[in-house]
């Protein structure tokens, strides 16, 4: 086991933080957490390890997780990534968190892409990670804490175009119905900031909203969706893979 790891990680649905935190746990039951959404200053920690976990937009990283991890000094450390997606595919996502890692200066020794369910159309991957998946990633932790204890990291390479793939997100925001009685909860959970509660209303702005789904995953009313042309759009594209059982697949 490790003295301490240091679990870096943006969740705005859960189910990120949620496959890093079933290895985080496995390899220290020292786990500091940091939440890429709420930090803003990365101080140098004491952690053995740190784990680096981030979920899956058009098969690249979030581009606000690239420009948090441009902060962070890992100069010296070791670390595993972790590229979350909703069962459609990574493609370049986990090559790009790697590369953002080592210009950090982190040494990746290990690395997976491990499936959740999707955070907009939850019928696909519904309840993933499942037990199944956290015994896989449990196994995944006991062989990472055999590569550290066997000396010389051993390389590995991860899929993945170089340059990567073209994605600019959509030009969508998620709305507000009548429901909504201001709590400001979205606001709060917004990590781009993208929401305000003026007047009585819920302005959003679309230019800086990145469709991660963190608003309607907090607000108690269930008062924040996606406009239903766009929501239905979506279950068309993605419903052909609600009975589709992806592999977590694992790098070391």
């Amino acid at each position: 086991m490790q003295r301490k790891v240091d679990f870096y990680y943006f969740s705005p649905t859960g189910g990120t933080k949620k496959a890093g935190e079933i290895f985080s746990r496995e390899i220290s039951e020292n786990v500091n957490f940091i939440d890429l959404a709420k930090e803003k200053e990365f101080p140098q920690t004491d952690g053995e390890l740190a784990v680096l976990a981030a979920p899956v937009f058009g098969g690249r990283i979030p581009a606000f997780v690239a420009e948090k991890l441009k902060k962070i000094d890992g100069a010296g450390k070791k670390a595993v990534t972790f590229a979350v997606y909703g069962v459609r595919a990574y493609e370049d996502a986990l090559a790009e968190l790697n590369d953002a890692a080592a210009a950090r200066g982190f040494q990746v020794i290990a690395s997976a892409a491990a499936v959740a369910q999707h955070s907009i159309v939850p019928s696909v991957g519904a309840g993933r990670p499942d037990e199944k998946d956290a015994a896989e990633i449990q196994e995944f932790a006991r062989k990472v804490l055999d590569k550290l204890a066997q000396g010389p990291d051993a390389a590995f390479e991860v899929p993945g175009n170089r340059p990567y793939k073209q994605w600019g997100g959509m030009p969508a925001a998620p709305i507000s119905l009548p429901s909504c009685n201001q709590c400001k909860k979205c606001a709060d959970a917004c990590p781009t900031e993208a929401i305000a509660v003026k007047e009585n209303e819920v302005e959003t702005d679309a230019e800086k909203c990145i469709l991660c789904m963190a608003c309607t995953a907090v607000c108690p009313e269930h008062a924040r969706i996606l406009p239903p042309p766009l929501k239905e759009k979506l279950e068309e594209k993605l419903g052909a893979f609600k009975d589709v059982r992806r592999a977590n697949e694992f790098y070391l």
